[in-house]
């Protein structure tokens, strides 16, 4: 497996291209990635400012295999109007999904295939932009099958006090209704090397994306471990996991995966780690790295 640097780190796992994306970086309040996990422990990795936020990136693969352009989640997108943007403390000093994609030489139309690790705005919005309208929507990438798990876009149409917010129907039921969405029960080989892996906890169905070829292996996972840090420490979870001790018993399963395979894991929201290896030592062991500025 060999990891490159570049203005969008990337790296190839046997004959499939990845590059990881970024639509953003958003900035919320430290209790919400580090739940009942104490200042005193959590300061030393991401110390939070003067409003306590600390930063989160949007991170999307795009992945080149088999003649395919595959896209794994798709960020805010462009949909959020000002108040929404400051809500989020949105900022995307690279310009977001779009411009990132035009970087790689990919236009929307040229993405075959939008895999949708689970429906929360934060991954799924830049599936769709606004008509002219300002109301209606169409998809971002028109040309591409959409994929999620059945559960998770069940759970999406019907949130409850708990989830609703995090569920915005603009975001994916105008594609199912197209018969664009593609909605898929379990495990499953998504198209040949890219597996979609039910993840347990932070939603019900939210997958995380094994990609293999050869003998080699990477992971993306999603919002398992928001951090590189969640990853190594067990008992380290989000107040965003609606199945919190779900997720300890997902977490246990993959790392003990990754300490076997030596695969590559992908965070998505990490500010700093990338992507890393996880050792026998219960620790991250960093293979691709950005500064606050986002240079790798």
């Amino acid at each position: 497996m060999s990891v490159t640097s570049s203005d969008a780190p990337s790296f190839q796992v046997g004959n499939i291209q990845i590059a990881v994306l970024n639509d953003g970086i958003v900035y919320v309040d430290a209790g919400g990635p580090f739940g009942l996990i104490p200042r005193a422990l959590y300061k030393s990795i991401l110390l939070p400012d003067e409003s306590n936020l600390i930063p989160m990136r949007l991170h999307s693969l795009l992945i080149r295999t088999g003649g395919k352009l595959i896209l794994v989640d798709t960020g805010l997108g462009d949909k959020l109007n000002a108040r929404q943007r400051a809500n989020w403390g949105l900022e995307q000093p690279g310009g977001g999904l779009i411009a990132e994609l035009a970087r790689q030489g990919v236009r929307p139309g040229d993405i075959d295939l939008v895999i949708n690790s689970h429906l929360h705005a934060d991954h799924c919005a830049g599936n769709t932009q606004f008509n002219a309208d300002g109301v209606s929507v169409r998809p971002t990438f028109p040309n591409a099958i959409y994929v999620t798990q059945q559960r998770e876009y069940q759970d999406a149409m019907r949130p409850n006090e708990r989830t609703r917010a995090s569920y915005i129907p603009l975001n994916y039921q105008p594609l199912y209704e197209a018969g664009q969405l593609r909605l898929i029960d379990g495990d499953t080989e998504i198209t040949p090397g890219i597996f979609g892996v039910v993840m347990r906890g932070h939603t019900p169905a939210m997958m995380g994306i094994r990609i293999a070829s050869g003998s080699e292996q990477a992971l993306f996972v999603a919002d398992l471990s928001s951090y590189a840090v969640h990853f190594a420490r067990l008992g380290w979870m989000t107040a965003y996991d609606v199945e919190p001790l779900e997720t300890l018993e997902t977490k246990r399963y993959w790392r003990q995966w990754a300490l076997e395979t030596r695969a590559l894991l992908l965070f998505q929201h990490d500010p700093l780690i990338v992507a890393g290896r996880y050792t026998a030592e219960n620790h991250i062991e960093p293979q691709i790295m950005v500064d606050r500025a986002g240079r790798v």
